[in-house]
């Protein structure tokens, strides 16, 4: 197993070089295999290519055997992924199903935050996404099912995403009305009101803003 949501870590536990650290997490992140020129151009752009293609052979010597597999001119990680069972809980709450307390822990968490490859980017945006997306809607399903422990714990994981997202904080905030709890309402709307005024200069939308004020009764919102 590797993991690569949140820090890189791999079981059995393998002590790795820089290189072959960047190189399973660029095979980790790929659909499929890599041909081998591909590779060494990515994690090695400031070199000319036959640098690059010396880089990847130490590399590949380097590496502990059995992680990655070879086809021809073609390289791919031979090792179960977090990612990919973070990806398939995140698709499932897309699809109204309930996440679990691990299943939530797991998409709390980006790839491999302060990696900040070019060719590492992109799937990272992706997943933060992916993941957001999946959190508000297991917010959501979770507190119309009365689980509002687990309701909270993915809106808040949401809110750490993205603070600024109106309707993860929406989601959030109506999981702790239905709770009961129109204290940590209320603070979640202050706090997203600020954040949206200091970052944007603007104030969040008044439609969520009278449905609080209709719930939370004489409790007065800055």
């Amino acid at each position: 197993m590797l993991g690569i949501v949140g820090s890189m870590g791999m079981h059995p536990i393998a002590r790795l070089s820089i290189p072959v650290r960047r190189l399973f997490v660029l095979l980790a992140i790929s659909n499929g295999p890599v041909e081998r020129a591909l590779a060494a151009a990515r994690l090695w752009p400031d070199r000319t290519d036959q640098v690059a293609r010396s880089n990847l052979r130490r590399t590949l010597f380097q590496a502990p055997a059995g992680w990655i597999r070879s086809n021809g001119d073609d390289l791919a990680l031979d090792a179960d992924l977090d990612l990919t069972e973070a990806r398939a809980s995140a698709l499932r709450a897309i699809s109204g199903a309930q996440l679990d307390f691990e299943e939530i822990t797991a998409l709390s968490e980006d790839i491999l935050p302060g990696w900040h490859e070019e060719w590492l980017i992109p799937m990272q945006e992706s997943f933060r996404l992916l993941r957001v997306q999946a959190l508000e809607t297991a917010c959501r399903t979770l507190s119309e099912d009365g689980q509002y422990a687990l309701a909270i714990q993915a809106g808040a994981a949401a809110v750490t995403a993205e603070p600024l997202n109106e309707s993860v904080a929406e989601a959030l905030i109506l999981a702790h009305l239905a709770q009961r709890n129109r204290f940590q309402a209320v603070q979640c709307y202050r706090a997203l009101a600020a954040r949206l005024v200091q970052e944007l200069g603007v104030a969040p939308d008044p439609q969520l803003r009278r449905r609080l004020e209709a719930m939370v009764g004489a409790l007065h919102i800055h």
